[in-house]
């Protein structure tokens, strides 16, 4: 993909904010987007703004976008909300993408916005789509994700303190980001002692909900010219698939493979020039497993990286270096586009202490539900270059 570039990337930090509605979250974001891009909401040509639970908890199952951009006074443009899981926002992402490469619009938004501090139900999964009926038998993302981890522990030999560490990890990159819901440390020994939720995975092995948007802002050469490229990074490819069918629980997820083996390709990336990745760890396990599926370790190997502390800031391959969902935050709408943020930010060189050094190329990977034994959609983009 060439000819679409990030001008601007702006985020709230992530948490539980009871004074705060939908819109206050999403223009929050969209306003230190545009400031970031030096562009003001009239600019705005086209938008895409993702959600996958406001229907549910606030009765706004559309025009979440429609709502943000009216408060700033943008009208007369196409808005489209956006839902595919937790994979929205980088649904959005790809959207916008997409419509800059149409070549109809200069200045198109992303938006990913969600609040789930408002849930009705405290303890009660939030199912995917079409699994209300199994998750009151408790087959729940984490029941799900934990026999996957079963199937990933018989097949590679990694061990729950393996999974543990990772989140060590996370909470030591999340230490640095001041947009991370939780920002201090914890030990192997706290992870797996916290409260059982799916066994191998406890509390501390699952990623926090809450509130949250995050926002970019996508311009085309034109406009990157006009407003200056000093801080523009390229998109160099988005992709996105879906898969349904295979009810085995192989410990790896093949739509995730397809979507990164279709964005390196489109992009003209190898996964060795990959310097620093955010990936979907809404569990331990599933950050391990994406180093596999998204080619950043050999197959098998997860573990081996993990206890070598190769996915570290300052090592082979830093992933998460934002804190990742597991410390700061997956309100799911908003997460993909937060992924954008920090990547954006890395090649930036403006991440501070978190920074990975003479970072240039960056990849973003939000999966979303789950069908059988596979993610139901997988987001994969790659930046810089």
């Amino acid at each position: 993909m060439t000819g679409v570039h990030v001008a601007g990337v702006g985020m709230t930090r992530f948490g539980k904010f009871p004074g705060l509605g939908v819109a206050d979250l999403g223009v929050e974001a969209v306003l230190a987007a545009l400031d970031d891009a030096g562009l003001e909401p009239r600019g705005v040509q086209a938008a895409y703004a993702g959600h996958a639970r406001t229907g549910r908890l606030l009765g706004r199952e559309n025009g979440v976008g429609q709502l943000v951009l009216g408060q700033l006074g943008v009208r007369g443009i196409p808005v489209a909300g956006v839902g595919n899981f937790c994979a929205s926002g980088s649904t959005a992402f790809r959207e916008a993408a997409l419509a800059v490469l149409s070549g109809l619009y200069d200045v198109v938004l992303a938006l990913g916005v969600e609040k789930l501090s408002v849930r009705p139900e405290k303890g009660k999964p939030l199912t995917s789509d079409g699994m209300e009926f199994e998750g009151e038998f408790g087959f729940t993302p984490p029941a799900f994700f934990a026999l996957v981890a079963r199937s990933y522990m018989a097949r590679t030999g990694a061990t729950p303190e393996q999974f543990a560490a990772i989140a060590v990890k996370n909470r030591e990159h999340a230490a640095h980001n001041p947009y991370a819901q939780y920002r201090d440390p914890v030990t192997v020994a706290e992870v797996l002692g916290s409260r059982t939720v799916a066994d191998p995975l406890t509390l501390l092995s699952c990623c926090p909900t809450g509130d949250g948007a995050a926002a970019a802002v996508l311009v085309s050469d034109r406009a990157a010219d006009r407003i200056g490229r000093a801080r523009t990074v390229p998109v160099r490819a988005v992709s996105l698939l879906s898969g349904f069918g295979d009810p085995t629980l192989t410990g790896h997820f093949e739509v995730d493979r397809a979507a990164a083996r279709e964005a390196y390709e489109r992009s003209g990336v190898d996964p060795s020039d990959v310097d620093l990745a955010e990936v979907h760890d809404a569990f331990t396990v599933t950050e391990m497993i994406h180093y596999e599926d998204l080619l950043l370790c050999p197959e098998g190997e997860g573990p081996k990286y993990v206890a070598d502390g190769l996915t570290s800031i300052g090592s082979r391959i830093p992933v998460s270096t934002s804190g990742g969902l597991l410390s700061k935050g997956h309100p799911l709408g908003a997460t993909g586009l937060a992924q954008i943020h920090e990547v954006v930010t890395q090649l930036r060189g403006e991440a501070g202490a978190r920074q990975v050094r003479g970072a240039r190329v960056g990849l973003a990977h939000c999966a979303g539900g789950f069908l059988d034994g596979d993610v139901a959609s997988s987001a994969v983009a790659v930046l810089g270059g």
